[in-house]
């Protein structure tokens, strides 16, 4: 059964290898659309000793997610296929050679380690929410931030999505949502006004998307898209869900 949830996303950034602002993010969406004039234009730099503890891409992900939205006071909804699984082969690593793990990789290996710096960072006590979903991670995520968004209006809602390419051990289980990958996009979710981007999101079993011949695609380049055109609607296929947006008339 589809679900409709209404959503307006009032902010947002996003990251990857070439495309580090939101210019070079809208050209990407519009290849042949007027040039961009976003006002704000990459992340922030971050303190010296947050980016020692992040490492090189929770770096980005930290940045993305402040240069997204109020991380100071927004409710955060941290959504990640596998985390930094970098750092746990790093301590397995360390373990087969009989060597001491880090205790700073063994703390930072936890799946929403990053969650903890950015909250430590913002100042932010407002607390939030982890998910791991395979192939629909980013999905669920949205779900997740859309519902709490309409659930909680007094507070904003900062969706942070983030996968990086699994490391050499773990190549050959890789798939073709790899592809697109590193990424990081940071979604602000808040109440309707004038100006954003306001629309309803539906979740239903991924079947009658596979029946119309629609194959795995990314769900957070699909939204992207979506949020930086003209388009009435878009759809994804996730591998047990497919996902659809659809503007406010």
């Amino acid at each position: 059964m589809a679900t409709d949830i209404p959503f307006t996303v009032t902010n947002w950034l996003a990251w990857a290898p070439g495309r580090e602002n939101r210019s070079a993010w809208t050209r990407w969406a519009n290849p042949d659309g007027a040039p961009s004039d976003e006002a704000v234009e990459t992340a922030p730099a971050l303190p010296m000793t947050l980016r020692r503890r992040a490492g090189t891409f929770g770096q980005k992900v930290i940045a993305t997610a402040l240069g997204g939205g109020n991380a100071e006071t927004a409710y955060y909804v941290f959504a990640s296929r596998h985390g930094e699984l970098a750092r746990t082969v790093n301590i397995l690593d360390d373990i087969v050679g009989q060597q001491t793990p880090s205790p700073a990789e063994f703390s930072m290996s936890v799946h929403h380690a990053l969650a903890g710096l950015l909250s430590i960072h913002a100042g932010n006590r407002n607390g939030h929410t982890a998910i791991a979903a395979g192939v629909d991670t980013f999905g669920f995520g949205f779900m997740e931030a859309a519902v709490h968004a309409a659930d909680h209006t007094g507070i904003p809602t900062l969706l942070i999505y983030h996968d990086a390419p699994m490391p050499t051990e773990y190549q050959p289980l890789s798939d073709a949502d790899s592809r697109t990958l590193p990424l990081v996009v940071a979604l602000q979710f808040g109440a309707s006004q004038s100006g954003v981007a306001s629309g309803s999101f539906t979740a239903a079993p991924a079947g009658a998307a596979m029946e119309d011949g629609l194959a795995v695609t990314s769900a957070p380049c699909d939204f992207l898209r979506f949020l930086l055109s003209d388009a009435a609607e878009a759809v994804s296929a996730g591998e047990r869900m497919a996902w659809s947006w659809r503007r406010d008339a």
